[in-house]
């Protein structure tokens, strides 16, 4: 049976620092991960990355290189972001201990994508609405900003952690949010996006936005990738939302 742990992928998004990539391999294996993944990393690996990623070389070798973050997720079901700025435009944030129970509750049958944006820069918006949630690491307003190899590691931790003690991985938070995806099959990032384009195309065919608002209909596109990309979609869901789309394009069409 496949672990769990193998349907974890972290990836960096164009990581700067060889240090940071070796460290952060080195992070990942010594909590029983391997699946890293290189968003336009630099060019060449040094010799004080490959330092750093002690007893690890096996995971920083393997690593997989993407040139956009869309090809490092495409075929992920779940996508989660990492992030230590708060605000209504980067949808929910969860603790990293809360949000790490969820995680192992969607990874038994599901790939998941966690995103940790640039040293500088963290991720940008464009790259956070690709994501059903994010995760945050508390820390002192003081000095907020942690490490891009310490936040693989404490995440990482907390993923590993809630593996040793899975009673309290499926308590769901006591009912708040979605339900235990454990059991469930849930399909790639890449096939449900083209479902956004089509409800696009629903809200200007029923006039539900006013004409040539195109924020708020940006808005609302952004909401439901949030929403659905929280819990995902089954098969069978995607294709009751086509569905649905399908009877009100007939409807409307047969009005005009």
């Amino acid at each position: 049976m496949k672990d769990w742990k193998d349907n974890i992928y972290f990836v960096l998004v164009e990581p700067k620092e060889p240090g940071n990539i070796g460290a952060s391999a080195r992070a990942i294996k010594n909590m029983g991960f391997r699946n890293l993944c290189l968003v336009k990393p630099p060019p060449s690996m040094t010799g004080e990355g490959r330092w750093f990623a002690r007893n690890a070389h096996d995971v920083l070798d393997s690593a997989e290189i993407f040139t956009t973050v869309q090809d490092a997720i495409k075929d992920k079901a779940i996508v989660v972001g990492t992030t230590r700025r708060m605000g209504k435009r980067r949808g929910m944030i969860f603790p990293v201990e809360r949000g790490a129970r969820r995680i192992f509750d969607i990874a038994g049958n599901n790939k998941t994508a966690i995103l940790f944006g640039r040293e500088a820069r963290g991720l940008f918006n464009d790259e956070v609405e690709e994501c059903g949630f994010m995760l945050t690491i508390p820390s002192s307003k003081i000095q907020p900003s942690l490490n891009l190899s310490q936040a693989v590691l404490i995440i990482a931790y907390e993923l590993s952690k809630s593996g040793f003690y899975p009673e309290i991985a499926g308590d769901e938070d006591k009912g708040e949010g979605p339900p235990v995806l454990k059991r469930r099959s849930l399909l790639d990032h890449g096939d449900i996006s083209p479902l956004y384009e089509r409800i696009s195309g629903i809200l200007e065919l029923l006039e539900y936005i006013p004409m040539g608002d195109r924020n708020l209909k940006k808005k609302i596109i952004n909401n439901l990738r949030h929403f659905i990309g929280r819990a995902g979609l089954t098969e069978w869901e995607l294709q009751m939302l086509y569905g649905i789309c399908r009877q009100i394009e007939k409807k409307m069409k047969g009005k005009g």
